[in-house]
């Protein structure tokens, strides 16, 4: 069975820092072949992608909205995604999930929320 599951989520004051993490278990290929990235989604909204990392090479897309705050990263040895955020805003408050991608394999996390005070 196939586990995403997401952690570091909460209440944080504007201008804050919050790391998510996101661990796998139960592929069906290792870690390292599956692309990772974080959505999120706030009420009354769409999900919308925030980062993705590749399962090859250390290229990153941002959204426009989170590009100098956010960074994504990758341990494959430990099966993990991370989200680093810094400089939160109020507009960043929505539930975050990660998402691993092979071909047509296609897993997510139950979600983990993300509060922002202003």
């Amino acid at each position: 069975q196939v586990r995403l599951v997401e952690s570091g989520g909460g209440l944080v004051q504007f201008g804050g820092s919050l790391r998510l993490s996101c661990v796998a278990s139960g592929l069906r290929f290792p870690f390292s072949s599956y692309a990772m990235s974080w959505y999120r989604q706030a009420p009354g909204k769409e999900r919308e992608l925030v980062a993705a990392v590749p399962s090859i090479g250390t290229s990153t897309n941002y959204a426009d909205s989170v590009k100098g705050r956010f960074t994504i990263s990758r341990d494959n040895g430990k099966n993990t995604v991370y989200l680093q955020m810094n400089s939160l805003k109020t507009e960043d408050t929505a539930v975050y999930y990660c998402k691993a991608e092979w071909v047509r394999d296609t897993y997510w996390g139950q979600g983990t929320q993300v509060t922002v005070s202003s």
